[in-house]
């Protein structure tokens, strides 16, 4: 129902199952890593295509369902990355990765 929209949302999201084996790629994480295959990757595991630290820090988040994120630079874009379990009916799931490019002058507000 909600794939359609999830597809053209701007920003990359894809998740994995339990053990790393990528299960859903939507438009921009397909476009993002077309070098790599794109939606080819769908059914391969996360673990083979990150070398180390980042495997063991993936093998870490998979087994401990803990949140990372982080932001990064490329190519003069900065890009905030989540990464988060997800779960279904209480049952974990696997994660779910998001990131986008943070907008230059982002306003930032302090609410108390």
């Amino acid at each position: 129902m909600f794939e359609k929209m999830i597809d053209s949302l701007p920003y990359v999201l894809t998740i994995c199952d339990t053990e790393g084996v990528i299960i859903y790629m939507n438009d921009k994480s397909a476009e993002l890593f077309e070098p790599d295959g794109g939606r080819e990757l769908i059914g391969k595991n996360l673990l083979d295509c990150h070398p180390e630290p980042s495997r063991s820090k993936l093998e870490e988040m998979l087994k401990n369902k803990i949140t990372n994120t982080y932001t990064i630079e490329k190519k003069g874009k900065k890009k905030i990355i989540h990464q988060t379990p997800w779960y279904e009916d209480g049952e974990y799931k696997g994660f779910v990765e998001m990131s986008f490019i943070i907008p230059e002058g982002m306003p930032h507000f302090v609410r108390e």
